[in-house]
């Protein structure tokens, strides 16, 4: 259940996305279907919602927003964009393709962290590598399959997020992460960067 209420915030968002990205004032149903991967049933569910929470207006087989779903969608698309300005500086040609993952899983303070990172010297060094106690800020995540990086991504792991190795262990180090201790392989603790907070 968690799950599937998960899965509909993201169609959500991505709905308020693609909306506040139009040119035009209405979005046909069909038009977002081709944009989402989601199942017909999931963006049904997400668009009864969004319509019964008065963030978007539905009539015939086209959705437009309210007033209050603009500020919405003026909100998913601002985080859309501090997230894919971010890679495209670090020279990343799917910036946007990861901008679309990120944006479902990112706090208000992430995003901030995320438009300091720029600010910071240097690229940071492998989590492995990072001192044991000290917090830091992940400021990259380089993993070519987007499996393994929706993945990371959804245990929490996330450029801008802050984060403590609690201990190295032979296969891996244990970091913890907004008060959750997660256990993560020596060979994925190679493609996560961090800095010091404080750099």
């Amino acid at each position: 259940m968690a799950a599937e209420l998960d899965i509909l915030e993201i169609v959500k968002e991505d709905i308020l996305r693609i909306l506040g990205e139009g040119k035009k004032e209405e979005i046909s149903i069909e038009s977002i279907k081709s944009e989402i991967n989601a199942s017909d049933l999931f963006i049904s569910k997400a668009v009864e919602e969004l319509e019964r929470g008065l963030i978007i207006i539905h009539h015939d087989s086209f959705i437009s927003l309210t007033k209050k779903g603009e500020e919405n969608a003026k909100d998913v698309l601002k985080k859309h964009l501090v997230i894919e300005d971010y890679f495209r500086e670090k020279n990343k040609k799917d910036a946007h393709k990861i901008a679309h993952v990120l944006e479902h899983y990112v706090s208000k303070e992430v995003i901030d962290n995320i438009k300091k990172l720029s600010t910071f010297k240097g690229e940071g060094v492998p989590l492995r590598e990072f001192e044991i106690d000290k917090e830091g800020v992940i400021t990259d995540i380089t993993f070519p399959d987007y499996g393994v990086f929706e993945r990371i991504i959804s245990m929490g792991i996330l450029p801008g997020e802050k984060v403590r190795i609690t201990s190295k262990i032979p296969n891996g180090v244990v970091v913890e992460i907004k008060n959750k201790k997660i256990a993560i392989d020596k060979n994925l603790a190679r493609k996560i960067r961090v800095i010091d907070e404080k750099t």
